[in-house]
């Protein structure tokens, strides 16, 4: 059984301006450790997976770097999308291309700017996946909720499967505060964790059954692959396929999903309130890098650059300083720093983007 990752790295974290920009997007940041998102997810592989058959999936901007950041890729594993179309095209394109080495290849569809603390827990649990999804499943990993969190879409689980994992009685979008509660509360729902585990030759029937309108874009990137033709195949086939989620077009429809239970320490690291989960904080609650002077301060986030960054008496508050932009927002408003972004592009402040 040949394990086949598939590291997605499209996107582009708005959520982290100003440290993230349109060519240095989240996952090419080094948010939860010295090393950039990117380069932990392949790192957290090892033992699991040679690097001759981990794949990336991005856009043209990010593809010299990401190259880069995942040493040893071999340069036909990155695989560039030349325009952006969620995540089920870009998951057939990945398909296409194991199927064409390894019909049964397992691939395991992971974000890239994602932490996980326990790396020999994701192991266990992604071994067991891959052994579930050789038997013809589409298997998905649902991370058990630590709190009732509203930034989530659920999975609600039903009975166990006679060959390993559960049953999926329903995909829930993200919910609000009152119903997550009930979500956690229940003791039936997990967090999905956007994980995806399946043989090639599975999911390329699934797009078929589930998602006719790609057959054709399909059949002639499936015809090309392996090919000097394919770099121009992809180039006028891609942009015609429809933009939607994996989730939409296949994994709310198939019957033969199932879900494995994850507990390794995951975190999506969704906004820069999220820091503290993946990163130490010090007595008072506060997570500092760089050169910052913190006074009678609590639970506060600072990332500091080269300069000075002092801050006295803010309590849940974030400060990031990038060099030529800061950042001060509460916490519990973190998500709307992409709202900055959207107000810098009505302004044309290009050059802060």
């Amino acid at each position: 059984m040949a394990l086949y990752p598939v590291i997605m790295a499209g996107g582009s974290g708005t959520r982290f301006w100003p440290l993230s920009r349109q060519a240095r997007p989240k996952q090419f940041l080094p948010l939860a450790s010295k090393l950039p998102l990117l380069t932990d997810t392949a790192l957290r592989l090892k033992g699991l997976a040679p690097v001759k058959n981990t794949f990336i999936v991005c856009g043209p901007v990010h593809a010299k770097t990401a190259a880069k950041l995942v040493k040893g890729l071999p340069k036909g594993n990155l695989l560039v999308e030349p325009v952006a179309r969620n995540t089920a095209p870009a998951i057939a394109l990945a398909a296409l291309q194991v199927a064409a080495r390894d019909p049964k290849g397992i691939l395991a569809v992971l974000p890239s700017d994602h932490h996980v603390a326990d790396v020999k827990g994701f192991q266990r649990t992604l071994a067991e996946a891959a052994r579930i999804a050789e038997g013809g499943h589409i298997v998905t990993l649902g991370i058990k909720p630590a709190r009732p969190e509203t930034g989530y879409g659920y999975i609600q689980v039903g009975d166990a499967l006679d060959g390993g994992g559960r049953r999926v009685k329903a995909f829930k979008e993200k919910p609000d505060l009152k119903t997550a509660q009930e979500y956690v509360a229940g003791g039936d729902y997990l967090w999905n964790g956007g994980i995806f585990v399946f043989r090639a030759d599975v999911m390329l029937e699934a797009f078929r059954k589930h998602m006719p309108e790609m057959q054709k874009g399909i059949d002639a990137l499936q015809k090309a692959a392996g090919k000097r033709t394919f770099a121009g195949v992809l180039k006028r086939v891609f942009p015609k396929l429809p933009s939607i989620s994996i989730d939409y077009g296949v994994m709310e429809k198939a019957e033969n999903i199932a879900v494995l239970d994850g507990d390794f320490g995951w975190s999506d690291v969704g906004s820069f309130a999220a820091i503290p989960e993946v990163r130490p904080a010090d007595a008072q609650g506060n997570v500092v890098s760089g050169d910052a002077v913190l006074v009678d301060c609590t639970n506060c986030v600072v990332l500091g650059d080269k300069r000075t960054l002092a801050v006295v008496g803010l309590h849940d508050v974030v400060v990031v300083d990038s060099g030529d932009a800061v950042l001060v927002v509460p916490k519990d408003k973190s998500q709307d720093v992409r709202k900055v972004v959207e107000a810098l592009k009505a302004k044309k402040r290009l050059k802060l983007l």
